[in-house]
């Protein structure tokens, strides 16, 4: 069974936007990109979407849940990493390892590369190539209560 590890979808500038961070949302493309999100996502048929609260996570998982009629649950374990934690607590690896299949998640371009090399560390092997660009997915498949292979989804052309 699968959980999917989505990256945020592009967002505006953080150097141009003025305002909390916390608060920049999608771009266009952006919004084009996270409406191709989910179509693709609608199509494995999500259990539940746990989100960072930062605007630009949320947005991108927003047509997703209006396609599957979920509510999204945000969770600040998920939001930006940021100097003052350096890796991915034990408590963001117990919510991903408690979440049902299914589960699609949004994050930032750094806890999601910090959640996979966690799971590496676990034992966690990845089939093909990794993917960090936003808007790509991580599909991440669990064997006997434990994540196994992981394979990155390039994130959906736009442009």
């Amino acid at each position: 069974m699968s959980v999917y590890l989505v990256r945020h979808a592009k967002a505006g500038s953080r150097s141009e936007f003025d305002g909390d961070d916390r608060d920049r949302p999608l771009t266009n493309s952006g919004r084009r990109q996270a409406e191709e999100l989910a179509r693709r996502l609608a199509a494995v048929a999500p259990s539940t979407i746990v989100s960072s609260p930062y605007a630009r996570c949320v947005q991108t998982v927003e047509p997703l849940a209006v396609a599957a009629d979920l509510e999204i649950r945000t969770s600040e374990l998920l939001g930006e990493l940021g100097s003052e934690h350096a890796s991915v607590g034990q408590s963001v690896m117990k919510l991903i390892d408690t979440l049902p299949d299914g589960a699609v998640l949004c994050s930032h371009g750094d806890v999601i590369p910090a959640i996979i090399n966690a799971l590496q560390d676990g034992g966690l092997n990845i089939r093909g190539d990794a993917n960090w660009q936003k808007a790509s997915v991580w599909v991440l498949e669990r064997i006997d209560g434990r994540f196994d292979t992981a394979t990155a989804w390039p994130p959906p052309n736009v442009d």
